[in-house]
């Protein structure tokens, strides 16, 4: 089993930045896709970025690439995500999850992933 425990978010200005943290307990992340996804209030969760842990391959929503950087500290099981510009399209609950490595074109869905946080609250004002 796994514990998966985000933190990192709050309120920010359109065009700062905030890193968000997800470390795990009761397991390594290593051999599995560690993902973050997002859901505003009234929409559809979706996909932000996710990291191969064991061999670093980065994949990110077109919505957040160039802005936002997902990374991985081996020593602290942890996994980032690194905000930048952020815009007050980017408020929502971000969640982290991993699970068994999904392959390339099923990396973005939620269905490939078992565990999950509860998800940290980022606002973005104008």
């Amino acid at each position: 089993q796994v514990q998966l425990v985000e933190s990192g978010g709050g309120l920010v200005q359109a065009g700062g930045s905030l890193r968000l943290s997800c470390a795990a307990s009761g397991r390594t992340f290593s051999g599995q896709a560690v993902a973050w996804f997002r859901q505003a209030p009234g929409k559809e969760r979706e996909f932000v970025a996710a990291i191969r842990y064991s061999i670093g391959y980065t994949y990110y929503a077109d919505s957040v690439k160039g802005r936002f950087t997902i990374s991985r500290d081996n020593g602290k099981n942890t996994v980032y995500l690194q905000m930048n510009s952020l815009k007050p399209e980017d408020t929502a609950v971000y969640s982290c999850a991993a699970g068994r490595n999904p392959i390339y074109s099923r990396i973005g869905s939620a269905y490939e992933y078992d565990y999950w946080g509860q998800g940290t609250q980022v606002t973005v004002s104008s």
